[in-house]
């Protein structure tokens, strides 16, 4: 155990498209478990008036980056973050840490209260960020290339350049596989997946 606690502490990782909200839909209808997604958790740190807020106003001072109301633009957040790599490591290197303490802080909250019998965290960069640190175990969610392919098109419209690019971007198969305990199969059988992800959670010891 990474921890001394009661609630196991399960992180979901996988490459875009792998349908890791899938699985953690199935889950959080069929066990008394809390997900945490750390993209949620990083929406709420960048509110204005936080301290994460004020440290990317003061790393991005001058830059148009801002709505009406003083919160980020995302659109235009990311258009600056995604066009200049340096910029892309100074937010990185802000946010990052900020949710992984605030992980860190939600998941101690929960396991004091005693209201779940499993705590997950779902993020696309959990090995990066060295999760295994805190985390009981690490699952990684599999599709193939061509599935992922064929969900981001349908659902959310992407082109095959810009797909190419965020693959190239992400971990391989190999390292996801080598880092994680356990591989759930959501390459297309539902079924499948659900049973795989009912077996990994009865091997998890409480």
């Amino acid at each position: 155990m990474k921890h001394t606690s009661r609630l196991p502490f399960i992180g979901i990782t996988g490459g875009i498209g792998a349908g890791k909200s899938t699985v953690l839909s199935f889950i959080e209808k069929n066990y008394n478990a809390c997900i945490v997604r750390a993209d949620d958790v990083a929406k709420d740190l960048i509110k204005k008036g936080t301290p994460t807020y004020e440290k990317i106003c003061e790393a991005f001072s001058g830059l148009d980056i801002f709505e009406e109301s003083g919160e980020f633009d995302r659109n235009k957040l990311s258009k600056v973050i995604f066009t200049d790599i340096n910029m892309l490591q100074t937010i990185d290197n802000i946010v990052h840490p900020a949710v992984k303490e605030r992980v860190k802080e939600i998941f101690h909250e929960e396991d004091l209260k005693e209201n779940y019998d499993y705590f997950f965290l779902e993020a696309a960069l959990l090995i990066e960020e060295h999760y295994d640190e805190i985390c009981d175990e690490l699952w990684y969610i599999y599709a193939s290339e061509d599935t992922r392919r064929a969900r981001l098109k349908e659902s959310r419209g992407y082109t095959d350049e810009k797909i190419t690019g965020i693959f190239s971007n992400q971990q391989g198969e190999n390292v996801f596989r080598t880092k994680c305990k356990k591989v759930i199969n959501n390459d297309g059988d539902l079924a499948v997946c659900e049973k795989e992800i009912s077996t990994a959670i009865d091997g998890i010891r409480h």
